[in-house]
């Protein structure tokens, strides 16, 4: 005779979902790219789990954190494609939503997934909705291909298939020789040294040739419309951006913008986040988000690391 489930109380129920969440918000980021769309997500995950609670069911449930899992990645999933349309109608170029956190608080990191870099949530948005699902569950959260077949609905075969397509995309848009975190720091730190000292010489030093500058300012705050390609064009225009009259207060932080060296700059009036792709020792791509509905939270109370127009 085999015992009945155990139907844990609503407040135990609680508290295991809270141990899982920040694994699921990690989970829910990664496919979409924004961080409110992930914590709806997760939200909505909770309230699946309390109607399974008021069913009756939720102790049929043998694996919590699988069963999560699943939920998550389909709420996910949904939503993916409703906010792929939403982009359409997004003024300028859309990046995705940078997860800021500081250098000299480890504690700020414990929800953050170092692979899930800002140069791989630009290169996913690039990819179906289902491929991109597959991609993350698989190569980023490590699922099986009968698992994500589960969650997206299509034969294990399907599913690999989507997530080699998935793949060479990301293999074809990230660095091939990608920085490690001590490089990052060394390159960020030199482009911010010759920047705020007007120093354009030692800025295009640390600039890939065909570099590309990428600002998303939502039609809220301004920010070049369109990509900006080109070291010296770009290296000209960062120091006329922030060296004119009006970047008079401006000034500038290091932290960590999806777990890599970045930065976060106010130009005077309004703040932006930078982040970099780095290869082989040159920065290939910068982010920068100033869309200020994409900016919680953000360090900037206290004395700056920096200022703009001073090499200190």
């Amino acid at each position: 005779m085999t015992d009945a489930p155990q139907h844990p109380d609503r407040t135990e129920l609680a508290r295991r979902f809270e141990e899982h969440r920040p694994y699921l918000r990690r989970l829910a980021y990664s496919t979409l790219g924004s961080l409110s769309d992930a914590e709806d997500v997760v939200q909505d995950a909770w309230l699946r789990l309390q109607r399974q609670h008021e069913a009756g069911t939720a102790g049929e449930i043998d694996n919590l954190r699988a069963w999560l899992t699943t939920v998550t990645s389909r709420l996910a999933l949904d939503l993916l494609g409703s906010a792929r349309a939403r982009r359409e109608q997004y003024v300028g170029e859309w990046l995705p939503e940078p997860e800021v956190t500081t250098w000299d608080d480890p504690a700020d990191r414990i929800s953050q997934d170092e692979r899930v870099t800002t140069a791989l949530l630009v290169v996913l948005e690039s990819l179906s909705p289902a491929e991109r699902t597959a991609f993350v569950l698989q190569d980023v959260f490590g699922m099986t291909g009968p698992e994500v077949a589960e969650v997206v609905g299509r034969t294990p075969a399907a599913v690999r298939q989507l997530a080699s397509r998935a793949r060479r995309h990301v293999e074809s848009g990230t660095p091939r020789f990608p920085a490690s975190r001590a490089e990052q720091e060394k390159v960020v730190s030199a482009f911010a040294l010759a920047w705020r000292s007007g120093d354009l010489r030692s800025l295009l030093g640390v600039l890939d040739e065909k570099v590309v500058l990428t600002a998303d300012g939502g039609g809220k705050v301004p920010a070049i419309r369109q990509p900006v390609r080109g070291a010296e064009l770009i290296a000209k225009m960062l120091m006329g951006w922030y060296h004119g009259p009006s970047a008079e207060r401006a000034w500038g932080r290091a932290v960590l913008v999806n777990g890599a060296p970045g930065l976060v700059v106010f130009d005077g009036t309004n703040v932006g986040v930078f982040s970099f792709v780095i290869d082989a020792g040159r920065i290939v791509a910068i982010n920068v988000v100033r869309n200020p509905d994409k900016l919680h939270g953000l360090p900037t109370e206290g004395v700056p690391d920096w200022f703009l127009g001073t090499g200190e």
